[in-house]
């Protein structure tokens, strides 16, 4: 590691190979070729026309209702522009990718962590991993609020703050050599700052994955064709894994097209067995029972070879998922669903909401996390993928790009929930204790509400269960029920009628649960690297993440922690996801300012002064946002929303001999929320204070580093690039003509890679 000026070590590029073709495309000679013609012109006049138009139907233009097509043209508009040119400035001044160097899955390449993966590939791997339970749990809770705060939170957040958390954690840490994010803030903000960073990407690590995996178990808790299809999955990616590596090396889209043929079997074949005596006995397990399935299988996951199971899995599931997602923006557009949720509801305002507590600020901007900004994708982007990526330019694809997808995601999560019958989503979304599990009383709750125009019967909410195929949707928290039950109304609408609900319902739910497991698993291994990086502080050895005994321990030190969460969620009486997402919102946010404080830390260093703006923007928005609810969480005196608070009143009504107290139907119950408010108040105090000081610690070393005109730099060392690969999804003209010459290389000179 270099500790010498950014201007010093940027600038020595050692020489390449003049036996190869050249390992990067001649900018000059590129941008020479790329002029703007009148057809780009008006090209992106209309799409700017178009999202301007699609933004004013969804912000000032509006009825009672607003076609859900507006949706889907605002995002992919913004999406288009905020690509096209705001990542663009991103990479001309803040990271400044040099093709000639060698990424750390070149010069580090192992085969089993470090090697070079196609960009396609890779944005299936890196995509599959960030997009967890976040983009589609979150809109579905927050839309109790009403359509446009939370359209608005997600398209625009990404553009200014999550993606450009994402791209630019992922190009600092490929320069460091893949170091985890808690690595590189020990290296760039000093001991203090970077001590605080290890501890709380470590802490927040485990609470990120425990409610990834309890929105699964709550997802396929009950459920018989959910659990068939879901764990049919794990062979078919392990079969993928194999067929890729020995029968068919390379073959990625003839693997992919029989992957997905087998996963639509594996959907049908569970309607079968779940009609069967055998498969409802053998596949209906309960959320305990689930729970300790994904734990063992956390473990596994995560010390098998990364091509074995995690990339497969992860290019499988992305295509289900970008394809779903892809599928339901199409329906939306030929069926043109009428969304009925106001603009803002009656809980934008109020704190008392049945599925989310706490108003609109700042709880909305933790509520949705994934879609918009999410720190969980600064340990993916510190994890996983830097150690894969072949070129330097193929950062912003998969940093930007791949958090755009995820930002769609959520889009459509958030359209799907406001598309069903409000009454219906708050029957499915409040908490059993609140319903009491019962068709009765979901129907008493929901009317109780009050809210205009809002009611429901036992008959609509037992028919409703009876088209999907379920046996109840009463109190099936987590969002990821009801974001199935919008997308089999949708679906119905275009392919199949209310026949092929069931069908629709199921798929949904698998292909959720795909999500969610990619994120649990490469979670897992992400939390290894960053427990091994900072183990290897004081025991060397513990860095080379090769090295299986420290591979294994990390493993289980990781797994046992989220599982004990887990646990925890699964028997709280108050529903797991109700009060734990809240936890989840708040630490992921505050590991996303974390993630950004350390990037202006090490941008300050590099010298980019003026475009320091582009992080203080998001970091400063995210700071203020989950500070406030870390302090409304810890302080607030209204037990719905303070963990202390709620604490307390649990605690006194034990000690006053109550054997029922609120929505806890025992005295057992009672006893799990005042264990489970002490750890989550304990948590939220610990995080918020971590984090103040991380922040702090940049804050110090930015202002440093402009005193001082830089800094030290960190990098690795640069290495000569042998390997070419394009930097788009699509490769240009003049990437093509360059791979034709590096095609025509002798076998013994071309470059290994995966997934080619």
């Amino acid at each position: 590691m270099s500790d010498t000026t950014t201007a010093e070590h940027e600038s020595v590029v050692p020489p390449q190979d003049p036996s190869l073709p050249p390992v990067a495309i001649d900018e000059k000679a590129e941008a020479r070729t790329k002029k703007w013609t009148p057809a780009k012109i008006a090209l992106w006049v209309a799409i700017s026309l178009l999202g301007g138009v699609a933004w004013t139907v969804l912000a000032i233009v509006r009825g009672d209702t607003v076609n859900a097509i507006w949706f889907v043209f605002a995002a992919v508009c913004t999406y288009l522009i905020g690509y096209r040119f705001y990542s663009k400035v991103i990479e001309r001044y803040l990271t400044k990718p040099d093709d000639r160097r060698a990424t750390p899955a070149e010069y580090k390449a192992n085969g089993k962590d470090f090697m070079p993966t196609d960009r396609r590939v890779l944005y299936g791997h890196h995509f599959a991993a960030i997009a967890g339970a976040g983009p589609l749990v979150g809109p579905v809770l927050a839309a109790q609020m009403g359509y446009l705060p939370g359209t608005i939170w997600i398209i625009v957040g990404v553009v200014l703050a999550g993606a450009v958390q994402d791209y630019l954690v992922l190009f600092f840490s490929m320069r460091r050599g893949g170091r985890s994010l808690g690595q590189m803030a020990r290296e760039d903000l000093g001991r203090i700052g970077g001590t605080a960073a290890l501890i709380a990407t470590l802490l927040i690590m485990i609470i990120i994955v425990a409610i990834l995996a309890l929105v699964v178990v709550n997802a396929l808790g009950e459920s018989p064709w959910g659990v068939f299809s879901v764990g049919m999955t794990i062979p078919i990616a392990l079969f993928m894994g194999v067929y890729l590596r020995y029968i068919r090396p390379g073959k990625v889209t003839e693997v992919s097209i029989i992957g997905f043929v087998l996963l639509i079997l594996v959907i049908v074949a569970g309607g079968w067995v779940a009609e069967t005596d055998w498969g409802v006995a053998m596949f209906t397990l309960d959320r305990t029972t689930i729970a300790w399935g994904i734990i063992i299988y956390g473990f596994v996951a995560a010390i098998l070879p990364v091509w074995l199971l995690l990339a497969p899995r992860d290019y499988l599931s992305t295509f289900m998922k970008i394809g779903t997602i892809v599928m339901l923006a199409g329906a939306v557009v030929l069926v043109r669903p009428e969304i009925n949720v106001p603009a803002f509801s009656e809980f934008a305002s109020r704190s008392d909401g049945p599925v989310v507590a706490g108003s609109l600020f700042p709880f909305l901007f933790v509520t949705i996390a994934c879609g918009a900004l999410s720190g969980f994708h600064a340990l993916i982007s510190s994890g996983t993928t830097p150690k894969l990526i072949e070129k330097e330019k193929q950062t912003r694809l998969i940093g930007y790009g791949g958090m755009l997808m995820e930002s769609f995601v959520a889009i459509m999560a958030l359209v799907a929930a406001l598309s069903i019958d409000r009454g219906i989503y708050f029957a499915m979304n409040a908490s059993a204790a609140a319903t009491g599990g019962t068709l009765e009383g979901a129907a008493a709750f929901v009317n109780g509400l009050g809210l205009t125009g809002v009611s429901v019967t036992p008959d609509a909410l037992a028919a409703t269960a009876n088209a999907v195929g379920e046996e109840s949707i009463v109190s099936r928290t987590g969002g990821a029920p009801t974001l199935a039950v919008g997308l089999a109304q949708i679906m119905q609408g275009l392919i199949g009628g209310p026949a092929m609900m069931a069908f629709w319902y199921h798929f949904a739910i698998m292909f959720e649960a795909l999500f969610i497991l990619t994120a649990v698993d490469a979670g897992t291994r992400v939390a290894r690297f960053m427990l091994q990086d900072s183990i290897g502080n004081f025991i060397p050895k513990f860095r080379d993440t090769s090295w299986r005994p420290g591979a294994w321990i990390g493993t289980a030190v990781m797994v046992a922690g989220w599982g004990a969460i887990l646990i925890l969620g699964v028997t709280d009486p108050l529903g797991g996801i109700n009060t734990f997402f809240p936890l989840f919102g708040i630490a992921n946010q505050l590991l996303a300012a974390i993630a950004l404080a350390v990037c202006l830390a090490i941008a300050a260093k590099r010298g980019a002064f003026r475009w320091l703006w582009i992080i203080i923007l998001p970091l400063a928005f995210a700071a203020v946002v989950t500070i406030t609810a870390s302090m409304y969480k810890i302080f607030s005196p209204v037990p719905a929303v303070g963990y202390w608070a709620q604490h307390a009143a649990f605690r006194d009504a034990l000690a006053a001999g109550e054997t029922s107290f609120g929505n806890a139907s025992s005295v057992e119950a009672m006893e799990a929320v005042v264990r489970n408010t002490a750890v989550q108040g304990t948590l939220s105090i610990l995080f918020v204070s971590l984090a103040i000081i991380v922040i702090a610690a940049s804050v110090v070393v930015s202002i440093k580093a402009f005193k001082n005109g830089g800094g030290n730099n960190t990098e690795d060392a640069p290495e000569a690039s042998r390997i070419y690969a394009p930097a788009g999804f699509i490769a240009s003209k003049e990437e093509r003509d360059l791979q034709k010459q590096w095609d025509a290389l002798p076998a013994a000179k071309q470059p290994a890679r995966s997934g080619h």
